[in-house]
């Protein structure tokens, strides 16, 4: 009876300070949604705090009745100042080419709206073969554990319960909200600085035999 091909390699990523640092345009879209509708919402807040369901976020601010509606003007107004001052962190794009260089699949299971962030990808020049959106905690392990991810690379403390649901590798960086020390006592199996430090981690990880593109000639 032939061998089982194993399963390829899926790297699961969030988006929102993980890949890349979205909090100026979500700074300037709060700005731009408190300038429209008059209500005073806190940005420099607002941006200290980024990883749960926009929902959660927008109802801080607005009443119960008017938080579907200006959520979805958010996701509008976002689309005009966003994508523009939004950056890759360092390592991100390295990242990626690890996998890669592994002949693994990159999967971005993120909160944001998934139309926003296949545009905000695009943007910064950065590939995914998955990308599923409007996603938090457990609902990330769900769509992971669907994609066959073994290795989940987050920022957040959702983004370990999402890897943990999954059953997969809890990778956190140091880029988000939270602080090594805060990230390693939530259950993070590995805790970088940055992705700069990833590609070695997953070299690492992946042991000596494990295939590389880069190295087939």
């Amino acid at each position: 009876m032939p061998a089982t091909a194993p399963a390829p390699l899926t790297v699961g990523f969030d988006l929102d300070m993980t890949l890349l640092d979205t909090r100026p345009g979500i700074h300037a879209t709060y700005r731009a949604l408190s300038a429209e509708t008059g209500v005073a919402v806190d940005a420099d807040l607002v941006v200290t705090r980024l990883g749960p369901p926009l929902l959660d976020e927008i109802r801080n601010w607005f009443p119960a009745g008017q938080a579907e509606r200006a959520a979805a003007r958010y996701r509008e107004l976002y689309r005009e100042h966003a994508f523009a001052p939004t950056v890759p962190l360092p390592g991100a794009h390295a990242a990626v080419e690890a996998v890669r260089a592994h002949g693994g699949r990159v999967a971005v299971i993120t909160g944001k709206y998934e139309p926003n962030a296949r545009l905000h990808l695009e943007h910064a020049g950065l590939d995914a073969d998955v990308l599923v959106g409007d996603l938090w905690a457990e609902t990330k392990g769900q769509a992971l554990r669907a994609h066959g991810a073994s290795i989940y690379v987050g920022d957040h403390l959702g983004d370990i319960v999402g890897a943990r649901h999954a059953d997969a590798v809890a990778v956190a960086v140091a880029t988000g909200p939270y602080g090594a020390d805060e990230l390693r006592e939530a259950g993070a199996d590995v805790v970088l600085a940055d992705l700069t430090g990833f590609p070695e981690w997953l070299d690492r990880h992946l042991g000596p035999d494990a295939f590389r593109g880069s190295d087939t000639f």
